[in-house]
Order: C-alpha cells, then sequence, then structure tokens
C-alpha cells in the first residue's frame, strides 16, 4: 500500500484527520524518563500507544532526536510503529533540501533507514533536489509550501510573474512534481486564507497542516479553509500541546495526551461536515 492510500484508510478508519508530531524535548520528558538511556523512545512510544486509535499520521521531527545524538531511538520508534500500528502512516519531519546527489542519501536515511512511508523536503534549490525522494514510488514526499512561521513571509510571499512564491511552488508540484500521485505539501493553519488558496489550486492534494494547538492556529478557519469535498485531505499536526499536555488528577502523561489529542480529533470533525 502506498502513502496516499494508507492515509486515505487512516482517515476513515479512525475519522481523523489528526498528526500526532512526535517532539522529544528532554526538558519536558517525565522525570522519571529523564535519566533513562532510552527515556525519549520510552516517552515517544507511550504517546503513540495512546494515541493509536485518534490519528491520521505519526510525525517524529527528526532534529530532536539528531541534536542529543538519539538517532537510534527514533530508529526504534519507527521500527515500533511500523510492527505495532502499521495502518498509521509515518511521516519523517527532515525538511531537507540539497543537489541530486546528496537528496539520494537523504531519501535513502528516510525511507530506508527509518522505514518512512514519507518525508518533508525543501523545494527551493529545484527540481533535481526533490526527484530522488520520487524515485520511492510508493513513498510520499510532503513540500513546503506556506510554512506557518511569521518569517515565512520573507521568501513565501515574493512575486513571481504576478503571484506569491507560495503559489508558485503549489502549481509547480501540482502541475509537474506530482507525476506519480505521491506529492503532498505544508501550509500551515496561522495563514487559513493562503491555505484556502493552495486548497483551489492542487486539487484534492494531501497538505499537511502544522500551525494548530501551541502555534495558535483557529481549527474552524484551518478545516474550512483546507478540506476537500469529501472533508478530508488534511493532517493537521499537533505536537507540543499533545505531548506536554497537563496531567490532570489520576492521569499520567500518556493517558493526558490521549485526552487532549481525543478534544482537538473532535474539534477538528466538528467542521468536516
Amino acid at each position: 500500500m502506498n502513502f496516499i492510500n494508507k492515509l486515505s484508510a487512516a482517515w476513515t478508519a479512525n475519522d481523523s484527520l489528526l498528526c500526532v508530531g512526535l517532539d522529544p524535548d528532554t526538558d519536558k520528558l517525565p522525570a522519571q524518563l529523564r535519566h533513562e538511556p532510552d527515556g525519549i523512545f520510552q516517552f515517544c512510544r507511550a504517546i503513540v500507544d495512546a494515541t493509536a486509535d485518534l490519528a491520521c499520521s505519526f510525525k517524529p521531527q527528526i532534529a530532536y532526536f539528531a541534536a542529543l545524538g538519539a538517532e537510534r531511538q527514533l530508529e526504534d520508534l519507527c521500527n515500533y510503529i511500523r510492527a505495532s500500528h502499521p495502518q498509521i502512516p509515518l511521516i519523517l519531519d527532515a525538511k531537507r533540501g540539497d543537489i541530486g546527489a546528496t537528496a539520494r542519501q537523504y531519501a535513502r536515511e528516510a525511507f530506508d533507514r527509518y522505514g518512512a512511508d514519507a518525508v518533508t523536503v525543501n523545494p527551493y534549490m529545484g527540481s533535481d533536489s526533490v526527484e530522488p525522494y520520487m524515485e520511492w514510488q510508493d513513498r510520499g514526499v510532503i513540500i513546503l509550501c506556506r510554512t506557518s512561521n511569521p518569517g515565512g513571509s520573507d521568501l513565501q510571499f515574493l512575486n513571481v510573474d504576478g503571484q506569491p512564491l507560495y503559489q508558485r511552488v503549489a502549481r509547480l508540484v501540482a502541475e509537474k512534481w506530482n507525476a506519480n500521485g505521491q506529492c503532498a505539501l505544508v501550509v500551515g493553519a496561522t495563514f487559513p486564507e493562503e491555505l484556502a488558496q493552495v486548497r483551489a489550486i492542487v486539487g484534492d492534494m494531501p497538505l499537511l497542516v502544522p500551525g494548530i494547538g501551541a502555534q495558535g492556529g483557529d481549527i474552524a478557519a484551518t478545516v474550512g479553509a483546507g478540506k476537500t469535498a469529501s472533508g478530508t485531505g488534511m493532517m493537521i499536526n499537533s505536537s507540543r500541546a499533545i505531548l506536554y499536555a497537563k496531567p490532570a488528577q489520576g492521569e499520567d502523561f500518556a493517558a493526558a495526551a490521549r485526552r487532549v489529542a481525543l478534544e482537538t480529533r473532535d474539534a477538528i470533525n466538528q467542521y468536516r461536515a
């Protein structure tokens, strides 16, 4: 099963557009895990198990692992997700962007080493920097388009032949790069008007949408702007708000994460009809 089919099945099976981001910060881990040699893995595994029936995808951010020399724990986590929750797409958030020969190695890292179903990439070195990822035709290539950070406007709003650069990227991906039907785009929830414009350009192409939760994106505006006619089409990411949810009385960190994930999924679903 390729990435797009797997994602579509997860949207339906879990009635969910929620992508759970896995960004482990050792300063925020539960006290009992901070000094464990595999504490990051234990923490993320518990989050995954607690939210697997509520999510349409999991998205580990490689920097949070690599900065701590914890790539082996990331490998273990990816292996665990594939073995224990094989129906949930695994997205490696790497945002790679380099020349073709180097991009091919990054693709091997994402798809062979970590076994990801999809990877995020940066398109600003052009088509030959993205093509190596396309060689894995059953995997997803999720391309930065209109990002959720305020500084994204520095470049993404530049005028290119009468249209903003992010719209040029959306058209390029939809009309030329998506020959195998494996592409998706990153479009932030913090810019719902631009999200709607991208949706109009790319049709039913999946969108990875960061920016709700800790970044403050509005769920109603996000869903209204980005959903397809079928009420799907998005992986709406929440990371910190779920990972570091404050436990209520009697809850542990995983139960708190599940509660917030359930609240977030149901909030998203209010606006899908």
